[in-house]
């Protein structure tokens, strides 16, 4: 048997320290789950086109059938992308250091709380990354 999990997150754009996370069965739609805090713009992949969310939405534009992204779509996404961008190292810092990509347990609130472990120890890594930069003493 298989089991499958994901690791929503959102995360301080400044210093890439992840701020919450959340833990769902690999079935439920990325668009479900809502961790954005209200009054802050939260930069989406396509998948949340059309998803009404808490903060100022910046979900990028999805081209329909028969009906193609206009130039300053185009723009805006590669913008929104760019910004975007700095949102997927956490999972790469999670799968290659900490081993996160594969999870030898099989209930949500076990792979909660090793999530939840992999997420303070990016943070950790964040820490130790600013204090190496003088950002904090």
């Amino acid at each position: 048997s298989h089991f499958g999990y994901k690791l929503h997150t959102i995360q301080d754009s400044d210093n890439d320290m992840i701020l919450n996370y959340a833990t769902t069965t690999a079935s439920v739609h990325d668009s479900q789950i809502d961790l954005s805090i209200p009054g802050i713009v939260n930069y989406k992949d396509k998948g949340y086109f059309g998803v009404e969310g808490r903060g100022i939405d910046a979900a990028m534009d999805k081209a329909a059938r028969g009906h193609k992204l206009p130039v300053e779509s185009i723009r805006r996404n590669l913008r929104i992308t760019r910004k975007r961008s700095r949102g997927e190292r956490p999972y790469s810092v999670i799968k290659g250091i900490f081993h996160g990509g594969h999870v030898f347990v099989t209930t949500v609130p076990r792979v909660r709380v090793k999530n939840m472990f992999m997420c303070l120890g990016h943070n950790m890594i964040c820490v130790i990354r600013m204090k190496n930069k003088g950002i904090i003493a």
